[in-house]
């Protein structure tokens, strides 16, 4: 009696043989279905969010934000590194190419608890500093808007990560802390924008956030794919071809083609350019008229014509005053802020292009910038605001 001949593969893949040890270092995914369960255990366990995950994710939100309040990057690269291991972001993958819906949900839940806290640690700060914002937000502006280089940073952060965690059992903090700095940021920057109202910040930064985190996870699933780790059943391409519509989706709004550029949100806002029309004054030429007098009669009346020339008064132009207009023109943020005195506390909020009179051309240094007195027209509030961010709409020769 002869049995049918079978094989038997060992848990130590030192024992394997040579062939079949060459294939396991190719593939991510395990040879027989009982090591890939366990496999795909292994990883659900490691990217699943736990407590440590939300209490990081809020003490990094709170540190962003503080950076946020100050423009310090310092301050932002340090929340980074406080973020908690960004293992969600492979969850979402390995539930996309496993079709696993529970292991899905469980990953996107951990990742929207994880970024409200961030962005309601955000709007605490900004909240509490509403008072010490700076008024340049240069680095609040740039994490607002969506960046190509910001993208490529997250497109390798997202390869990392999902490369190093079913590679080793280590924990790849380099990959992480980028995942972190593209994701939390702009959405500690949401928060920041609710509370002190500053303009082009809510919603831009939360849409930013969810571009950067649907790319994340897409890649991270590309990653599994190229691995070796494919999907095994319908609802995976399903979940996959669908995640990676709205990767398409969202890549038309970055390339400034989709509902992005009609709204204007996380795109940079442009600046305008002044433009000065000069009136020519009308001159006024002095003319002679000859004027013909006759003279009495005598015995030999005879007319003699005479040229008299009759000045003609010229007129006299009273010089007025010439009122000085400007209107706002800020670099970064798409707007500035109008002070009840130099460096003082703020009034309201204009927006870039908005026309200003200059009520006195002598400007008063405060906080090491130049102030300059003016209205917001036509009967808009009068206040303060920094020499640099406007633009003169009429010449004027002390500016």
């Amino acid at each position: 009696m002869n049995l049918p001949p079978s094989e038997y593969y060992p848990n130590d893949p030192n024992s394997l043989p040579p062939a079949r040890r060459r294939r396991a270092r190719r593939l991510l995914a395990p040879l027989d279905p009982d090591e890939r369960a366990d496999f795909i255990d292994e990883i659900a366990h490691r990217s699943s969010p736990s407590f440590d995950f939300f209490l990081f994710s809020l003490l990094a939100g709170g540190v962003i934000g503080i950076g946020l309040l100050f423009d310090k990057p310092a301050l932002l690269v340090l929340g980074a590194i406080l973020a908690p291991v960004m293992a969600p972001i492979v969850g979402l993958a390995l539930g996309t190419v496993t079709g696993s819906v529970k292991f899905f949900v469980r990953s996107m839940t951990g990742l929207i608890i994880g970024g409200l806290l961030v962005f309601a640690a955000g709007a605490l700060v900004g909240l509490l500093g509403k008072t010490l914002l700076d008024p340049d937000l240069r680095q609040v502006y740039q994490h607002a808007q969506i960046s190509w280089l910001n993208f490529l940073v997250l497109a390798i952060g997202a390869f990392l990560l999902t490369a190093s965690m079913t590679r080793s059992e280590g924990t790849p903090l380099v990959s992480s802390v980028a995942l972190a700095y593209e994701l939390y940021i702009p959405l500690a920057t949401a928060g920041v924008g609710l509370t002190t109202q500053a303009p082009h910040l809510w919603p831009d930064g939360l849409v930013v956030f969810i571009v950067y985190l649907a790319w994340a996870a897409l890649l991270g699933a590309l990653t599994l794919a190229i691995l070796g780790f494919r999907p095994l059943t319908l609802f995976g391409y399903t979940l996959g071809g669908a995640l990676a519509l709205v990767g398409v989706i969202l890549l038309i709004e970055i390339g400034s083609m989709g509902a992005v550029v009609g709204t204007g949100v996380a795109l940079p806002t442009p600046l305008p350019t002044p433009t000065v029309t000069l009136t020519p004054i009308p001159t006024v030429t002095p003319t002679l008229t000859p004027t013909l007098t006759p003279l009495p009669p005598t015995e030999t009346p005879t007319l003699t014509p005479t040229d008299t020339q009759t000045p003609v008064p010229t007129a006299t132009t009273t010089p007025t005053a010439t009122p000085m207009y400007a209107r706002v023109s800020a670099l970064t943020g798409g707007g500035a802020r109008l002070r009840a005195e130099p460096n003082g506390s703020p009034i309201t909020t204009m927006n870039n292009d908005t026309l200003v009179l200059v009520l006195s051309d002598q400007f008063v240094v405060a906080g090491g910038y130049t102030w300059v007195n003016v209205r917001v027209m036509p009967d808009g509030p009068e206040g303060w605001i920094l020499q640099e961010l406007l633009i003169m709409a009429t010449p004027s020769p002390n500016w």
